[in-house]
């Protein structure tokens, strides 16, 4: 049930490094995170916020207890989403929801029983982080990693094809939400 997910411990899933820096006064850190297996879900044809509204739902069930083995296994933070820009800053109709599955869980995941979502493995990554607050929405991240992207110009690579938005609050947390978009160090 999702109702056990929301009430479980909540635990960090990442092992963050930082590094904090400055640039066109922007305050970011780089960090690694670590990798492991994830559930995802893919959404399509459709923009971010409309994308999110259906992926959501779906991996909160399956870290709820609905899976094969009726577990709900508890919330890890940050729940990321991968997005996928166009040349001129605006995002293309996919996204790709990242739930890191806990610790305790990572040898044998329980298997999902929507076949919409997937287990998959993904290396540690660095990346290149600005965070900010209040409910993001999709033109949110693309402002907040155009300015994380104009104050690492000259001084890192990141990827282009590709970056994450992150959120960290529970949907019914109205105050003090922490959001963060990260350019992966290429």
């Amino acid at each position: 049930m999702v109702m056990e997910a929301e009430k479980s411990h909540v635990l960090l899933s990442a092992n963050w490094r930082p590094r904090r820096a400055s640039g066109e006064d922007v305050s970011y850190e780089e960090r690694t995170c670590e990798g492991g297996r994830f559930a995802t879900v893919e959404v399509t044809d459709k923009p971010v916020d409309e994308g999110l509204r259906e992926a959501m739902p779906k991996v909160m069930k399956y870290v709820g207890g609905t899976n094969d083995k009726g577990i709900g296994m508890g919330m890890t933070v940050p729940i990321s989403f991968a997005v996928f820009p166009d040349d001129d800053g605006s995002l293309q109709k996919k996204l790709k929801v990242w739930f890191r599955i806990p610790n305790q869980f990572q040898s044998n995941p329980p298997v999902p029983t929507d076949d919409s979502i997937k287990i998959e493995e993904r290396e540690s990554i660095t990346v290149y982080s600005l965070q900010f607050g209040g409910y993001a929405k999709e033109a949110d991240y693309i402002a907040h990693a155009t300015q994380l992207r104009t104050a690492l110009e000259g001084t890192a690579t990141c990827c282009s094809d590709v970056y994450f938005c992150t959120g960290y609050d529970p949907p019914m947390k109205p105050y003090g939400r922490r959001n963060e978009v990260w350019l992966v160090k290429a």
